[in-house]
């Protein structure tokens, strides 16, 4: 699968889009950053509700595809400011991340 259709199936909103077409191989959730600079497959799509700078700086340390914020969570200017200067991936879905990732096809 790619950015481009998880973004459809969860009818989310784009914050930076910078590789629709990257593939996606596998997932991760969770909010404890460690864990997931730790355990989170490169090229997975990272569901979460943090929402602050350091959000950015796991995305890229694990060579994340996609991070969705879920539950409407919206990011603050200092990580929208990151994910764009970086070039990463991120969407917003107002779906609890349970029901985010079942949504996923």
């Amino acid at each position: 699968m790619n950015i481009k259709s998880i973004i459809e199936d969860l009818g989310a909103r784009i914050i930076h889009l910078e590789e629709p077409e990257r593939e996606v191989v596998g997932g991760y959730c969770g909010d404890f950053l460690s864990n997931v600079i730790s355990k989170a497959p490169a090229d997975s799509v990272w569901f979460t509700v943090m929402n602050n700078q350091n959000v950015a700086a796991v995305q890229t340390l694990a060579d994340i595809s996609l991070t969705v914020l879920c539950e409407g969570v919206e990011p603050d200017e200092t990580l929208r400011a990151k994910v764009v200067d970086k070039g990463l991936n991120m969407i917003v879905t107002d779906l609890p991340v349970y029901e985010a990732v079942k949504a996923i096809k």
